[in-house]
This record gives C-alpha cells, sequence and structure tokens, in this order.
C-alpha cells in the first residue's frame, strides 16, 4: 500500500501545485472572477480520470474473458505505466524551472480568449497528472484484487498532497521541495521497476515471452511470502522470493542505469542560491519554483 500511497502523494502533490500558480495568478492580477473556471477545469480533469481509472479496471474484468487477454492487457498497461512513470520523473525535473512562467504565460492568454480558454487551460494542466496516476495506481495495485487498501493508500496519498499543497499556498508551512521530489522520484524509480518485473511476469503469463518456469532463484525458505515483511517488500516494490530469469533481468536493467541517471552528480550552473520556500502569492510564485531554486541542475 506504501506504494500507492507515494504514486498519490506525488502526483497529487504536483496537480496541486500546478493548480496552486494558477490560483496564485488569478488572486494576484485581481482576477478572482476567473476562479470559478478554474475549478471547473479541475473538476472536469479530476472526473475524467477517475472514469479513464474504472475504464481499465472494467476492460479488465469484465471485457476480456480469458485469462490469457487479462494477462496480456495488465502486461501492456504495466509497460505504459512504467513509460509514464520514468517521462514524469524525468520531465518534472527538467521543466520545473520553467514550469510556473509557462502557465502564468498561457493562462494570460486564456483570459484574453474567455471563460472557456480558462477552464481549458485548467483542464489541460491537471489532467495529465490524472490519467497518469490512475494508469500508475492501476499497474502498482495488480494483484490486490477485492482488497481496498491500495485505492485507500492512493485516497490518502492525495489527500496529504492537497493539504499539503494548501498549507504550502498560506504559507503555514515550509518544505524544501527539491528533495522531496529527488527522494520520491528515486523511489518511484523502484516502484515502477517492480511494475515493470510483474508486467513480464504476465507476458509470459500470456505465453509472449517464454521463462515462466525458469526461476533465477528461490528464497522462500528466507523470505516467506506469508509474512508480514515479504508482503510489505511485494506490495512496495514487487520483489518476490521466486522470480523469472526474465523477471530479474528487467528489474536490473531497469532500475539500476534510471537510478543512477537521476541521482548522478549535477552540473552546476550559476542560479540564484538554494531556498527552502513556501507557496505563497509574491510573483505568483508556487512550489514549482521552489523545487527549481532548491535543485541542483543536472546535465
Amino acid at each position: 500500500m506504501f506504494a500507492t500511497y507515494l504514486i498519490g502523494l506525488r502526483e497529487g502533490l504536483e496537480a496541486t501545485l500546478v493548480v496552486s500558480i494558477l490560483v496564485a495568478f488569478l488572486v494576484k492580477s485581481q482576477r478572482r472572477d476567473r476562479l470559478p473556471q478554474v475549478w471547473a477545469g479541475v473538476g472536469l480533469a479530476v472526473a475524467l480520470s477517475v472514469l479513464f481509472g474504472w475504464l481499465i479496471e472494467y476492460t479488465s474484468t469484465s471485457l476480456l474473458s480469458r485469462s490469457e487477454d487479462r494477462e496480456l492487457f495488465e502486461a501492456i498497461t504495466s509497460v505504459a505505466a512504467v513509460v509514464f512513470v520514468t517521462w514524469m520523473i524525468f520531465w518534472m525535473r527538467r521543466a520545473a524551472r520553467t514550469i510556473a512562467g509557462e502557465l502564468r504565460g498561457k493562462l494570460t492568454e486564456a483570459l484574453a480568449v474567455g471563460s472557456l480558454a480558462v477552464a481549458g487551460m485548467a483542464f489541460l494542466a491537471v489532467i495529465r497528472e490524472g490519467l497518469e496516476t490512475a494508469l500508475i495506481f492501476y499497474s502498482a495495485a495488480q494483484g490486490a484484487a477485492g482488497d481496498s487498501g491500495p485505492l485507500l493508500a492512493l485516497i490518502g496519498g492525495i489527500v496529504t498532497a492537497v493539504v499539503l499543497g494548501v498549507l504550502l499556498y498560506l504559507s503555514a508551512l515550509r518544505i524544501n521541495l527539491g528533495k522531496f521530489f529527488t527522494w520520491t522520484g528515486a523511489l518511484l524509480i523502484l516502484v515502477a521497476a517492480g511494475i515493470l518485473k510483474y508486467g513480464v511476469h504476465d507476458f509470459q503469463e500470456a505465453g509472449v515471452l517464454p521463462g515462466l518456469n525458469n526461476l533465477a532463484f528461490d528464497i522462500t525458505g528466507v523470505l516467506d511470502p506469508t509474512t508480514w515483511y515479504a508482503a510489505l517488500l511485494a506490495g512496495m516494490f514487487n520483489v518476490t522470493p521466486a522470480p523469472t530469469v526474465l523477471e530479474m533481468i528487467a528489474w536490473v536493467a531497469y532500475a539500476v542505469p534510471v537510478l543512477l541517471l537521476f541521482l548522478r552528480p549535477a552540473r552546476r550552473k550559476p542560479a540564484p542560491a538554494a531556498t527552502t520556500t513556501t507557496v505563497t502569492e509574491r510573483g505568483a510564485d508556487t512550489g514549482a519554483e521552489a523545487e527549481a531554486a532548491s535543485t541542483p541542475q543536472r546535465a
């Protein structure tokens, strides 16, 4: 459940910071009359994200009758989720320094067009995070059918993110967002490696990949699947006591290079001094810019 909580927290905070940028800009610009359109766009994005998550689950449980088809569908969604996680982590690191300015520029253009453009701007700013969350959650929660724990953990992560975002906006909380996104990014890479490992297993179950019975090792005697710590490792990072050779190859081939690339030392460039900041209305700055200020720029 920790994995789904982390997904909700990370994606939820990114979406909350984006909304904070839009709200802060409108407040500072004395355009509070456009706030209802922003919330309408955000609400529509959330509703469509929930619908997308339901469609994925419905497709897997109701539309696909053969077990092989379900395994193949789950494998494909797992690979897609890994792609989205990887792209999201590196995109946030690269775009953090400019995202606030770009959003404010787009919102200025939308204000000149009209209320529908403002709602559309807010919708597009949030829908990406919502669709990513739905897809990643489905992939991370596979194998927990009938268990409401992962869903509750995801909701808990999103609620935590919203609370943190509001406190940051109200200047009631100070967080080094650079460190936050770095640590959660590293953990999500491990979660994504586990999702990829699960996807490879599903491909093997579907008969697309060979080697379903070719185990890399079997440490069931040491890591008893019935123990709480084995369940915790399996739920967080899909660490299992008897993986196949292809599963382990996929896990190592993804986790090691991606982690090294993500955590490699930065080549510093001249920049303003690092800060630990709050989300306030000063220049409509938000946590996205705070992350940029507190995160060393990597090559």
